[in-house]
């Protein structure tokens, strides 16, 4: 049989690392796909030592690689928005079925390029545009299939993973973790989408989208950063019982769809509580199932190699089948997709954890617990630390309550003359409803 040839477009880490599995296990590849798998292009800028690409045909465009009549699959693994999206879109027109790790790409324009592919009756795979080499997508998208999925939790970053762990187990600041994090090649020199969410929010929407049938949104996703936490709240949440995890949480609701991603305390006995250091692990909870952990490495060159080379097996073993016959993109249907609306985060009901600092005055106690009262907000535990200072901290785990109601409640507190700067407010999720 004609073997399936395929062009990678990228020689980074994961390019690299694709071309290396791809070569390390043709054998076994190919007795799984039943076909042969050749590597016949490489579209890249320049070489990359680490591998030896003599005897495959390399182009300086990648270009080249969607529109060359030979290729088959073009697996796009340069990263980015706007030249990925041209890339993936000539591919597609070009009749090409396409592999991605690219999770911006899939979250921002994965709409447009799913239709496409849908006109062209070819395939986008982009199983490691999720938590690396864990097979995650496959399981929501197919192992899954019959159940109605109530939420998934996620630690969907390793960067920001290994920051909290470092916080946590050393007693180290934000800035000094970060610092070795760069150090390590765990965050970027501008480790923005890592450390505020950004990634993760790309993540979550890819996953939402799988989970509960709804088109990707990515501009609804509600995203906060773990730059302002601090190594008081880490050990104060030890006190109480939690750990602080950077998570993305997606939950159904008879409102909506929430999707946010933000600094998350988490009961330490939890599952997620335990994943440390820059492991990724997501929490599906279904109605027929119950709750089913994916553990494994977030990236990495042959971690993510493994889902991209899985994605390409996919692809040749349903070569044959046409659009109406193959899994969804999306798991449903395209024209199943629901209009179920993402919630704004004013509309999310959690519970929180609030640090603030307070003069040393009687009544002031009574003062915050009256404004949290009059907002319907009951209060879990309070932790209010003896100093020999003018300003005490004050710390107050509530139970769930609207995030609307929660804020209206830190802006009367913040305006009570005991309380000195802001309300340092952390969500909470228990993980069990």
């Amino acid at each position: 049989m004609k073997p399936v040839k395929v062009g990678i477009c990228g020689l980074g880490t994961v390019g690299s690392g694709t071309f290396n599995v791809l070569k390390r296990n043709e054998s076994e590849i190919s007795r799984r796909a039943g076909r042969r798998i050749i590597v016949e292009q490489i579209g890249a800028r320049r070489d990359n030592p680490n591998i030896d690409t003599k005897g495959t045909q390399v182009s300086r465009d990648i270009f080249d690689v969607a529109t060359n009549p030979e290729i088959d699959v073009v697996v796009e693994l340069i990263g980015g928005y706007d030249v990925a999206r041209d890339l993936v879109m000539t591919a597609i027109e070009n009749g090409k079925h396409v592999v991605t790790a690219n999770k911006a790409l899939i979250a921002v324009h994965g709409n447009e390029i799913f239709e496409a592919a849908q006109q062209k009756n070819v395939m986008v795979a982009f199983e490691a545009s999720v938590a690396g080499g864990i097979p995650i997508i496959k399981a929501i998208r197919e192992g899954l299939a019959a159940n109605q999925i109530n939420w998934l939790a996620g630690i969907i970053n390793g960067t920001g993973n290994f920051i909290m762990t470092e916080m946590r187990d050393k007693g180290r600041d934000f800035a000094d973790v970060l610092a070795e994090a760069q150090e390590l090649g765990y965050a970027e020199a501008d480790p923005t989408f890592d450390v505020e969410g950004i990634d993760a929010a790309h993540k979550l929407t890819i996953l939402a989208s799988l989970a509960f049938g709804i088109p990707l949104q990515f501009e609804k996703a509600y995203t906060e950063g773990i730059s302002k936490i601090t190594t008081e709240d880490v050990q104060y949440a030890e006190e109480l019982g939690y750990r602080i995890k950077h998570l993305g949480v997606t939950r159904r609701t008879d409102a909506g769809v929430e999707l946010r991603v933000h600094p998350t305390l988490v009961p330490e006995s939890a599952l997620l509580a335990n994943v440390n250091g820059v492991m990724n692990a997501v929490l599906a909870d279904g109605d027929a199932v119950g709750q089913t952990l994916y553990y494994g490495a977030g990236a990495g060159a042959e971690p993510t190699a493994s889902a991209v080379v899985a994605d390409i097996v996919d692809v040749v073993r349903t070569l044959t089948a046409d659009r109406d016959n193959r899994v969804p993109h999306l798991a449903f249907q395209p024209s199943e997709l629901s209009d179920l609306p993402v919630l704004p985060v004013e509309q999310v009901e959690t519970a929180y954890y609030l640090r603030m600092q307070a003069l040393e005055r009687p009544g002031v106690l009574a003062q915050v617990t009256s404004i949290l009262g009059d907002q319907g907000i009951n209060i879990e535990a309070i932790i209010q630390k003896e100093t020999a200072e003018e300003q005490v901290p004050v710390i107050i785990l509530t139970q769930k309550v609207q995030e609307q109601k929660m804020n209206e409640a830190i802006v009367a507190i913040e305006k009570l003359d005991a309380i000195v700067g802001n309300v340092n407010r952390i969500r909470v999720e228990h993980l069990d409803d």
